[in-house]
């Protein structure tokens, strides 16, 4: 746990994300928001914003457990557990993934993200959950490991 307040409000608001609150980012972000993570790349709050109602609509439930929080100056770092149930994925069964933020927070002062950057597996994730494909990603890892 942090003691920094911007930082602890970002991943309290994370946590609560659904399909309900989506509208509500532009109290975190930046108009001018650039966010990565595995799979896309998006500029501005609006495009945010519908990249999020996009992602959420079909989800059942999405939580996130935040371990560490470090901030130095404006940048921060923050690792979690996803917990993400999805009817398309794995059976609808709960995925966990593990992963890291790395956040800017904006010039201004204002406490907002200017820029967020995911990094989890995506094959956890996404890749190893998908009937045909699955089977076979996960085949592979077990040969790479041995």
């Amino acid at each position: 746990m942090s003691d920094d307040a911007q930082l602890e409000a970002f991943c309290s608001f994370f946590n609560k994300l659904d399909k309900s609150c989506t509208e509500r980012l532009y109290e975190f972000y930046t108009p001018d928001v650039v966010f990565q993570d595995a799979l896309h790349r998006i500029e501005g709050a609006e495009s945010l914003e519908r990249y999020f109602a996009t992602l959420y609509r079909n989800v059942t439930s999405c939580r996130f457990d935040f371990h560490e929080r470090q901030r130095s100056g404006r940048e921060a770092f923050a690792t979690w557990t996803m917990h993400l149930e999805h009817p398309r994925l794995d059976k609808g069964r709960v995925i966990a993934v593990e992963g890291c933020s790395h956040l800017t927070f904006a010039e201004d002062g204002s406490g907002r993200i200017a820029r967020h950057r995911d990094y989890f597996d995506a094959g956890a994730l996404l890749y190893e959950r998908l009937p045909l494909l699955g089977g076979t990603i996960r085949l592979i890892k077990r040969q790479l490991d041995a």
